[in-house]
C-alpha cells in the first residue's frame, strides 16, 4: 500500500510539473521552455491558403503522380526557405489519373501570412527547366530565310523543337562558376541518376543538332552538341550579368518546377477570426473536462474522482505531446482532442462497471478491483484497436488537412487514454482503496458500486 501510493504521489507530481512547463512556456516565449510553442493551423493562426493548378498536358498519364509529388516537395522546401512556421502543402486530385478530365491541383497553406500578395510572392514562380532538341539544317534554313521577320523566325524556329523529357525535376543542383577566358558568369547544372541517363541518350543521338536550354518557356542558350556528355552535367550561358546568374541559381537550387502551375483561388483568414475559432475550442475543451469530470464524480464518488484525477493527467500529457512532437493544431484537431477525452473516460467507466459486477458477488474490495480491471481489459483494447484502425485509415487516405488533423490528434489520443486508464487509474485506485468497510467508506464507494450486504471489504 505503501509503495503504491508512493507512486501515486509521484505521477501527481509529475504531472503537475508537466502541466506546469506546458503554462510556462506559452507565457514566456522568450525562456528555454518557449522553443516548444503550439503549432497552430491556418483556421486558429490565420493564414492565407492558396490553390494552384497543375498543366500536366505534356506529362505523360503514368508520370504525372511523380511529377506532382516532386512540384508539392518543391514548393514546400521553398516556403521553408522563407521561414514560413508549419506550412501546408499538398496534392489534391480529381478525375480519372491520365483522363482528360483529371484535374491536378496543388494546395498551398500558410499560417501566419494574412497578405496575400505576400504568400503569392513567397510561393514565387520557380523556373520551369526543360530541355529541348532542334535540327540544325532546319536552324539554319530559317536563319537563312530573308522573306520574314526576325520575330517569324523566332515563331518558327520555336515550332522546330522538340522535347526531350529532361525537365528541372532531374535537377540535382545548380551552380554559379566564371567563364575563364571572358570572366562571364555561367550556370553549370548537375542531373540525378535518372537525367544523368536521359541526358546522355539525348546527346549521343543529337550530335550536330541544338539542344535548347528553355526556362519559363523561354529559350536562354542553344548550344550546339559536340560529342556525348555522359557525366550529367550541362551548362547554361549567355547575356548573363551577375545578378541574374545568382537569382537563376538561387531559384533553381530552390527548385525548378517540373510542370507549370496557374493560381486559380486564394483565401485568407484574418487573426481575429483565427483568434476566436482557437479560444472557442479551449472553451469547448473545458467545459468538456468539467461536465466529464461532475458525472464521474456525481455518480461514481471516490472511484469518480480517482478517474478525473487520471484525466487531468491524461490533458497535460496530450498538451505535452502536441509541443514536443510539433503537432499542427487545427479546429479539427481540437475536436479530436475532445473526442479521446471522452473515450479515456469510457475505459474508467467500463472498468468501474466491472468492478461492480465483483462487489456484487460479495468479493472483497481489492479483489473486486483486481477483477475489475483484468476483465475490462480486453474490452478496452479490442475498442481501443478498432478506434486505431479507423484513424489510421483517415490518417493515410485523408484527402484533406482537416480530416489527417482530426485524424493525427485521435491517434495520440487513443494511445494515450489506454495508458492513463489502465495505469494511473489503477494506481491511483489502489493507493485510496479503503482496507475496512465502514459508513463513510460504503457512502464513498455505493453510489456507483452498491455493494451487497453479504459483501466483505477486509483484503
Amino acid at each position: 500500500m505503501l509503495k503504491t501510493r508512493i507512486i501515486a504521489v509521484f505521477i501527481l507530481i509529475a504531472a503537475v510539473l508537466v502541466g506546469y512547463f506546458n503554462y510556462y512556456s506559452q507565457t514566456q516565449p522568450t525562456s528555454w521552455a518557449g522553443k516548444f510553442p503550439f503549432k497552430l493551423g491556418l483556421d486558429l493562426n490565420g493564414g492565407t491558403h492558396l490553390v494552384y493548378k497543375a498543366d500536366v498536358s505534356k506529362i505523360a498519364p503514368a508520370d504525372v503522380a511523380v511529377s506532382m509529388d516532386a512540384l508539392r516537395n518543391i514548393i514546400e522546401r521553398r516556403v521553408n526557405a522563407f521561414g514560413v512556421s508549419e506550412p501546408i502543402v499538398q496534392v489534391e486530385r480529381g478525375g480519372v489519373l491520365g483522363s482528360a478530365e483529371a484535374q491536378q491541383k496543388l494546395i498551398v497553406e500558410l499560417p501566419g501570412v494574412t497578405d496575400v500578395n505576400q504568400a503569392v510572392k513567397l510561393i514565387g514562380q520557380t523556373p520551369v527547366l526543360e530541355f529541348q532538341t532542334l535540327n540544325t539544317k532546319d536552324l539554319q534554313a530559317i536563319q537563312a530565310s530573308t522573306s520574314t521577320t526576325q520575330e517569324e523566325k523566332n515563331a518558327a524556329q520555336a515550332k522546330l523543337f522538340k522535347p526531350t523529357g529532361i525537365t528541372g525535376r532531374m535537377l540535382q543542383k545548380a551552380q554559379l562558376e566564371f567563364n575563364q577566358n571572358t570572366g562571364e558568369p555561367t550556370v553549370s547544372l548537375v542531373f540525378d541518376s535518372e537525367g544523368r541517363k536521359l541526358f546522355a541518350e539525348v546527346t549521343k543521338a543529337n550530335i550536330g543538332n541544338v539542344i535548347g536550354i528553355f526556362l519559363d518557356g523561354n529559350p536562354i542558350s542553344l548550344p550546339v552538341v559536340r560529342e556525348e556528355i555522359r557525366d550529367g552535367k550541362a551548362q547554361i550561358s549567355g547575356s548573363f550579368d551577375l545578378k541574374t546568374a545568382q537569382a537563376l541559381v538561387r531559384d533553381l537550387n530552390y527548385g525548378a518546377l517540373p510542370v507549370p502551375i496557374e493560381l486559380i483561388s486564394t483565401q485568407t483568414v484574418g487573426a481575429s477570426l483565427g483568434a476566436a475559432a482557437l479560444n472557442g475550442g479551449v472553451r469547448s475543451g473545458v467545459w468538456a473536462f468539467i461536465i466529464i469530470a461532475l458525472f464521474l464524480i456525481l455518480w461514481y464518488r471516490l472511484p469518480g474522482l480517482v478517474a478525473t484525477l487520471a484525466l487531468g493527467v491524461y490533458a497535460v500529457l496530450m498538451l505535452a505531446v502536441f509541443k514536443f512532437l510539433s503537432v499542427t493544431l487545427t479546429a479539427a484537431g481540437i475536436a479530436g482532442f475532445i473526442l479521446s477525452i471522452g473515450m479515456a473516460v469510457d475505459a474508467n467507466i467500463l472498468i468501474f462497471e466491472r468492478m461492480k459486477e465483483e462487489l456484487a458477488k460479495g468479493k472483497a474490495t481489492w479483489d473486486a478491483m483486481h477483477e475489475g480491471f483484468a476483465r475490462a481489459w480486453t474490452s478496452i483494447r479490442d475498442s481501443n484497436i478498432s478506434s486505431i484502425i479507423t484513424g489510421l485509415i483517415l490518417y493515410f487516405f485523408g484527402s484533406t488537412s482537416v480530416v489527417t488533423g482530426f485524424a493525427l490528434v485521435f491517434l495520440i489520443g487513443v494511445l494515450l487514454s489506454m495508458f492513463t486508464a489502465i495505469t494511473a487509474s489503477r494506481i491511483f485506485l489502489y493507493a485510496v482503496a479503503p482496507k475496512r468497510q465502514n459508513r463513510f467508506t460504503t457512502f464513498l464507494l455505493s453510489n456507483g458500486f452498491g455493494f451487497s450486504k453479504n459483501s466483505s471489504n477486509t483484503k
